[in-house]
């Protein structure tokens, strides 16, 4: 008989969810999961990670801890393969110590699927896995279009100590009949249980799970009713009574569930989660990309006076794909792919710049791509080499001397390792804690409430409105306007759209123009207390870094073309860019710079 994994705490942990539960009701809300009858309970991965980074409130180790300590059923873990809860791959040491921080924190079983399906990027990971005594869930994403890479990496699973094969549908593509022929196919040619993870909208995941279960699928992943309806999952609900129906009791406590529905209710049901609007969902479905996708391309569009170009940009996608290898479009691969399609729209020349992210894929440091490579795009790539360095694998030894006074744990280590100076923020916040200091997290108030009330904060100054009052569960705060006030709009979120060659025109007195050529964040310097790329007087050669430009997690270098003196620094660190703003101005040179 098949059995339900719950999804629901994840789901509810990250975008665009998260921080609309406060933490005490998360809890609550785990212990009626705990008596429901799950397999296990699926509480964080790689978007939690990054919900809790940014938004700096607590801790994703912590989250699981405080999980662990009210609930009986095993806990679940969600990694991207050699990517872990990152955007980059990491080394076999790092990937040890972080499942070892995780096993130690609560959690039993590890769903790990690497983005390309290549089984070889699941090999140290997965031994970790053993070696810490929890399972280890094999997942495979479909949506490549090889089913023979498919079937091939499902025979190589069982040589890494996978206890079970997790087929996983993040574009909602898969149909009925495909997963009931894929779940029998799968278990006959690796000899283990076979789950499904599906998604998507018109009762399509819902029916593939069905199908699944007939087939032989031994666990089903599911989430509470509000959220499966708002997030396009399978509702726990729906599938325990359609499977009882079938004769396939999963021996659910449907009470409780209804019970764990009412207390999401509370929190999700009147909130006005980034709806997706009709005209997205179908795109994505037409196209069979997933909706997240769609929808951030969308925003990026819109962002920049192009949202007719939509159609546009999602061939595009189809195309970059095509010849980068045909990858599933799970994160990080998807946002890879969709910003090169947006760079190669709106530049107007495929190619002409290059997303730092889709060149490690095309040279395989990523791992390899289910099909091979467009030769042209390979050779397109060695084009952006000048000046290009391999990324160095993080030594977290090296990394805690340096960061005597952030990260004072190992697990505080890891955060930082993976997420930069982005994680400064949390691991402040947790020191003002453990050190007494009074804040909004540490001075009574819930964690998760706390972020409402900067929330209110941030409406008080946006809208205008002279003073707004909320009273809830007995705590009343009030947020008043003063006269003095400013406010400066926040950046607005956009899909990444990196480049490692910024476009350059000549102005009439003879500076060089370096403009920028995305929505994103600028540095300075690679990494928080390095020395910056370079500074005013600097002579530069051409393929020399100038700075990094962020979005959505993908950090991209922009370089200069020409020799040149660094004139005019025209952006702060850390500062919000605009697509086209002004950057650098640089004097060209045509001998050795005269500085």
């Amino acid at each position: 008989m098949p059995r339900l994994v719950d999804t629901t705490i994840r789901v509810l942990s990250q975008e665009p969810l998260a921080g609309l539960m406060p933490t005490a009701d998360v809890l609550r809300l785990a212990e009626l999961l705990d008596g429901a009858g799950f397999a296990y309970l699926e509480v964080s991965g790689g978007g939690v990670f990054d919900s809790a980074v940014r938004r700096g409130v607590e801790s994703p180790w912590e989250r699981i801890r405080a999980l662990k300590a009210r609930t009986s059923t095993p806990l679940a873990l969600a990694l991207r393969g050699r990517f872990l809860v990152g955007s980059r791959p990491v080394g076999g040491d790092f990937a040890r110590r972080f499942i070892a921080s995780a096993a130690q924190s609560g959690i039993d079983v590890f769903r790990l699927h690497d983005p390309l399906n290549d089984v070889d990027n699941l090999r140290e990971a997965g031994e970790a896995i053993v070696e810490s005594g929890a399972e280890f869930e094999a997942g495979l994403l479909y949506g490549s279009g090889r089913h023979e890479a498919l079937v091939d990496a499902a025979r190589r699973l069982p040589e890494l100590g996978a206890a079970r094969i997790l087929l996983n549908d993040p574009a909602a593509v898969l149909q009925p009949h495909r997963a009931s022929e894929l779940v029998a196919e799968l278990r006959e040619v690796s000899g283990l249980p076979v789950g499904l993870y599906a998604q998507g909208a018109a009762g399509n995941a819902l029916a593939a799970a069905l199908e699944a279960a007939r087939a032989g699928a031994d666990v089903i992943a599911v989430a509470v009713y509000p959220v499966a309806l708002t997030m396009h999952r399978v509702s726990a609900e729906a599938a325990a009574q359609a499977l009882g129906g079938l004769g396939l009791a999963t021996g659910i406590d449907l009470d409780r569930l209804w019970a764990a529905a009412d207390l999401v209710d509370e929190h999700i049901g009147d909130e006005p989660v980034a709806p997706v609007p009709p005209r997205i969902a179908v795109r994505a479905a037409q196209r069979k990309l997933p909706v997240g996708l769609v929808a951030a391309l969308d925003v990026q569009l819109r962002g920049q006076a192009a949202d007719d170009r939509l159609d546009e940009v999602l061939e595009e996608v189809d195309k970059v794909r095509a010849e980068v290898g045909s990858p599933p479009l799970a994160a990080p691969i998807g946002q890879v792919v969709a910003s090169q399609a947006l760079l190669n729209v709106l530049t107007a020349n495929r190619y002409s710049t290059m997303v730092d992210e889709l060149r490690d894929l095309v040279e395989g440091r990523f791992g390899r791509t289910p099909a091979p490579v467009d030769p042209a795009l390979t050779r397109a790539a060695e084009l952006f080499e000048n000046g290009h360095e391999d990324p160095v694998p993080v030594d977290l030894d090296q990394l805690r001397e340096e960061a005597e006074g952030i990260a004072s744990s190992e697990e505080e280590l890891l955060l930082l390792a993976l997420f930069g100076e982005e994680a400064e923020p949390l691991l402040k916040s947790i020191r003002d804690r453990a050190g007494g200091e009074e804040t909004l997290a540490s001075g009574g108030v819930d964690r998760a409430r706390a972020e409402r009330i900067r929330e209110v904060v941030r409406i008080v100054q946006e809208t205008g409105i002279g003073e707004i009052t909320i009273e809830e569960d007995g705590t009343r705060v009030s947020v008043r306007r003063t006269p003095e006030q400013t406010y400066t709009p926040p950046p607005a979120a956009v899909l990444p759209a990196e480049t490692d060659l910024a476009p350059v025109a000549p102005r009439d007195d003879s500076m060089v123009r370096v403009e920028s050529p995305m929505v994103g964040t600028f540095y300075r310097a690679p990494a928080p207390g390095a020395a910056p790329f370079v500074v005013e007087g600097d002579a530069v050669a051409a393929g020399q870094t100038l700075c990094i430009l962020e979005a959505m997690k993908l950090m991209n270098e922009v370089k200069t073309e020409i020799e040149a003196v660094v004139r005019t620094i025209h952006v702060g660190n850390g500062e919000p860019v605009e697509y086209g703003q002004l950057l650098f101005e640089l004097e060209p040179v045509t001998g050795p710079p005269q500085l």
